[in-house]
């Protein structure tokens, strides 16, 4: 096996089957343009792995430059961003160095290449019957032990928002043991809930308490 033909989890009749929240993050091996990656290596730590249609993209593009930027605050909650595309390692490169010539920003993170598309068919990236990557935006919440915490998809149009794709992260990681649930809007340093009581209490707020 190729090392641009990466070794994925997929069903057995080699279709991908639909990941959900709560799967095992399938595992592979490609190269990226930080060199060999085996994605079971990047257990131990949140990993956020994001698909993009094609380099040199103006939607892709903008997402690269607020994702390097944003790098810190990433690593800063134990997490590695992880980026894939249908493009080849060589385009990859490419468009890396006019990101970092167009806007003086370094992509600090690792950008896979996917040219035989079976990464992106093993995590649901693709339509089985799909033959180009044009319908691929989506984004994988990936917590330590290597399982899918939480999904997002974004059509061609419409680019992430760095942003909200942090308070996902912190999020999941605030609630991660059970004992905390984050209301909406919720944001680093807001309060938290309590799942709801075993038994109705006479309080009215025993569906919606507030965490101590």
């Amino acid at each position: 096996m190729t090392m641009h033909e990466p070794s994925a989890t997929i069903s057995s009749t080699g279709r991908a089957s639909a990941l959900r929240m709560g799967d095992k993050a399938p595992n592979f091996e490609a190269r990226t343009t930080k060199g060999p990656l085996r994605f079971s290596e990047l257990q131990g730590r949140w990993v956020v792995f994001f698909s993009h249609p094609a380099d040199f993209t103006p939607v892709c593009t903008s997402e690269f430059v607020a994702l390097a930027k944003a790098h810190e605050r990433f690593a800063a909650l134990n997490c590695t961003l992880l980026g894939l595309s249908v493009d080849s390692l060589y385009a990859h490169q490419a468009w890396v160095r006019a990101i970092d010539q167009l806007f003086g920003v370094t992509v600090p993170f690792a950008v896979v290449e996917d040219p035989s598309m079976m990464i992106g068919r093993a995590y649901g990236m693709l339509d089985e019957g799909a033959t180009d990557s044009s319908a691929v935006r989506a984004t994988y919440f990936i917590d330590p032990e290597g399982i899918i915490r939480a999904i997002t998809h974004y059509p061609m149009s419409v680019g992430r928002s760095v942003d909200e794709m942090l308070r996902m992260l912190a999020a999941l990681q605030a609630t991660a043991d059970g004992s905390r649930l984050a209301p909406a809007g919720w944001a680093p340093g807001d309060a938290m809930l309590l799942p709801p009581a075993d038994e109705m209490t006479e309080g009215a707020d025993w569906f919606c308490r507030i965490a101590p």
